[in-house]
């Protein structure tokens, strides 16, 4: 499994705009074969900083999951939110019941 750690900071006067966005990226995206999970999480202290935590089932997942509709859709929305480019992190699954 690829697990990737996307950190997103958005504009404050974007934030319920970025949920909204997101969760329909959210939504479809875990209705793809190559998706295990597509997790959402907003920060406690700051809500203008997202983790988006995207589990894929083999190494090609995540580009096929780049070639879809919803992804598009998204990253066409969400990018003028951002306060600053997101990043990503890749990990490897050590234990990872999905």
């Amino acid at each position: 499994m690829i697990v990737l750690h996307v950190h997103v900071q958005v504009r404050p006067d974007c934030v319920e705009g970025f949920i909204a966005a997101t969760l329909d990226n959210a939504r479809h995206s875990i209705c793809e074969p190559g998706v295990a999970r597509f997790d959402v999480v907003q920060q406690a202290d700051d809500p203008t900083r997202f983790v988006l935590v995207e589990v894929y089932r083999d190494a090609d997942a995540p580009a096929r999951h780049k070639e879809t509709e919803h992804y598009a859709r998204w990253r066409d929305a969400a990018e003028p939110m951002m306060a600053e480019p997101r990043t990503r992190v890749t990990y490897r699954d050590v234990h990872l019941p999905v």
